[in-house]
């Protein structure tokens, strides 16, 4: 996905929910936090997004815009539905988010999170995509692992949890560090 097929969806996701604000979760919210993000986390075509103040709104995005639909078929990138619970996110998320704001959008908003925050999240998701994704992230320097491992005590997991979140950021850039930076 790139910057103008994102924006697209904001407009989109725009005029089908009458809302102004959306946040973007998801692998694609890098477009919004990151000025030139490495190509290898941009292969996604979905965009996770909902109404900052309507959630519920979330099945029209889903059904107008999703996988599957007429949007989709036309321009071969979708919009996901989801919610304020689909990515598991470290307290003060909020606060850090960016916002991405443009004529593209038709001025909508959508605030995009944080690149480090979205680190996290792969990393509680933890599937081979999300590793694959946060070892560029490391490779690239946009996220360090120390960095990374201070924010550990901020997830809304438990103790458990959070050693095996340790030990996977470890191991995450070991293989970053072995294969080394991007471009190189």
């Amino acid at each position: 996905m790139q910057l103008h097929q994102l924006e697209h969806l904001i407009r989109a996701a725009g005029t089908i929910t009458d809302r102004y604000e959306f946040i973007v979760v998801g692998s694609q919210s890098i477009l919004g936090s990151v000025e030139r993000p490495p190509f290898e986390c941009l292969m996604s075509n979905e965009a996770d997004l909902y109404p900052k103040e309507a959630e519920e709104l979330s099945d029209i995005i889903d059904g107008a815009l999703g996988e599957g639909s007429q949007f989709h078929d036309t321009f071969g990138y979708y919009a996901q539905g989801v919610d304020s619970t689909t990515a598991i996110l470290p307290q003060g998320w909020q606060g850090r988010l960016h916002r991405l704001q443009t004529p593209s959008t038709n001025d909508r908003i959508a605030y995009c999170i944080d690149v480090l925050d979205l680190f996290m999240a792969k990393c509680a998701a933890n599937r081979e995509k999300d590793r694959e994704f946060n070892v560029v992230l490391l490779r690239a320097g946009l996220v360090d692992a120390p960095s990374a491992l201070l924010r550990v005590p901020d997830m809304p997991i438990d103790v458990a949890a959070r050693s095996h979140m340790v030990s996977l950021i470890t191991r995450l850039a070991t293989q970053a560090a072995v294969s080394g930076p991007l471009g190189a």
